[in-house]
């Protein structure tokens, strides 16, 4: 982890509030191209009744069309699903952080598995963001991941 790693994560981090402020899953991203930030998101699903505004999704629609991603990295809070883990692979994003992923086995392994570099950050204000939420609203955390618990407990 680089300085300028801490730096875009906790941009991220700021846009994962923004969605807990809202009502929605405290899950942010930020994508940067040579050190310099192109776009930030957050999870959208709660907020606009969209299932797939998930906060990696958001992030990469505010970019924009881009010819090539292979030069990008994405920071986001938590460990992406397979949807976003997905997009990561068919963007040719190369190297992703991922502030944690204690409340979310995602797929580090599928990434890593396709050329991907996965940095973990074991960040604990992502951890105690997320772990809030998930204790203050079960139910739409359940909804979220449709029931499917990857936690290591």
């Amino acid at each position: 982890m680089t300085q300028d790693d801490l730096r875009f994560l906790e941009a991220a981090l700021s846009e994962a509030q923004k969605s807990y402020d809202e009502g929605g899953l405290p899950i942010g991203a930020a994508l940067v191209s040579d050190g310099k930030l192109i776009a930030i998101g957050h999870n959208r699903r709660v907020q606009d009744g969209n299932p797939i505004a998930h906060g990696e999704m958001n992030c990469l629609q505010n970019a924009g069309r881009r010819r090539r991603y292979d030069d990008t990295v994405l920071y986001t809070t938590l460990s992406p699903c397979m949807m976003c883990a997905g997009t990561i692979v068919q963007f040719g994003i190369k190297r992703v952080v991922v502030g944690e992923n204690a409340n979310f086995g995602g797929n580090e392994e599928f990434l890593r598995q396709r050329g991907v570099e996965v940095v973990i950050a074991d960040d604990p204000a992502c951890e105690s963001l997320m772990r809030r939420f998930i204790d203050e609203k079960p139910e739409l955390w359940d909804e979220d991941i449709a029931g499917r618990d990857d936690r290591g407990g």
